[in-house]
């Protein structure tokens, strides 16, 4: 069997579901070790048991900067220094009017879909800046380039994500240091059960949308190309 991230590690953020579960599957499979990082300790800690390879749960709430700066530290001592590979993925999701949007859902949609990416790879930068390798994975939406109604407190934080990315790589350019961006249509995860979007006219019914695991394939398509190679950004739709 094929393990093209032996000795790698990786970390993953929104690691208990959906697209994080994904990934953190598919790059154990390919043989990295994994950190986990997500809300839920006890269920991180299965998962962690599941994957085995020396995976780690690093339980933390993503809409707080500072359990987010306390992470990048936990990894840093874990790994001695930076992972190889982090997966940005973790997301917050809701749909309402802007006049509807309060500023608390506002801001916690901020927290976790840009302020937490973008601590972590403030921390863990200089280390890969140290090594010359590293590869940041940003799980980016059709809504980080294309805007939708109801949409004003997601788009922000995915528009601005893109924006980071775009920053991230153009600065990192010939050092070692790779940066991909995943923009996927409509995924078939827990994100959608409160908005049931087979009920709602004009949205994609969720047998017509990717599976998460479409886009953990994407990930490992990414960062498994050679060193001189970087997939600067892939889209992925339903075919």
């Amino acid at each position: 069997m094929t393990r093209p991230l032996a000795d790698r590690a990786a970390v993953v953020t929104g690691a208990s579901r959906g697209i994080g579960l994904a990934t953190a599957r598919v790059l154990a499979g390919a043989g990295a070790r994994v950190l986990l990082l997500a809300r839920s300790a006890g269920r991180l800690q299965e998962i962690a048991r599941s994957l085995g390879g020396g995976a780690l749960a690093i339980p933390c709430d993503l809409r707080d900067a500072d359990a987010v700066a306390g992470a990048a530290e936990e990894i840093a001592r874990s790994l001695g220094g930076a992972p190889d590979v982090l997966v940005n993925n973790a997301g917050a999701f809701g749909l309402a009017p802007i006049e509807q949007t309060g500023l608390h859902d506002f801001a916690t949609m901020l927290d976790v879909n840009l302020v937490a990416p973008f601590v972590l790879v403030r921390a863990l930068l200089p280390a890969m800046r140290a090594s010359r390798r590293g590869h940041v994975v940003t799980i980016g939406s059709i809504a980080d380039r294309v805007t939708f109604p109801e949409n004003a407190a997601y788009a922000a934080g995915k528009f601005g994500m893109r924006a980071v990315h775009q920053v991230l790589r153009a600065e990192t350019h010939g050092s070692g240091i790779r940066a991909t961006l995943v923009s996927p249509g409509p995924v078939d995860t827990e994100l959608w059960d409160p908005v049931d979007p087979d009920a709602r006219e004009g949205f994609t019914p969720r047998a017509r949308m990717l599976l998460p695991e479409a886009v953990a394939a994407a990930v490992l398509y990414a960062v498994t190309q050679p060193p001189a190679v970087n997939v600067d950004e892939l889209r992925l739709s339903r075919a």
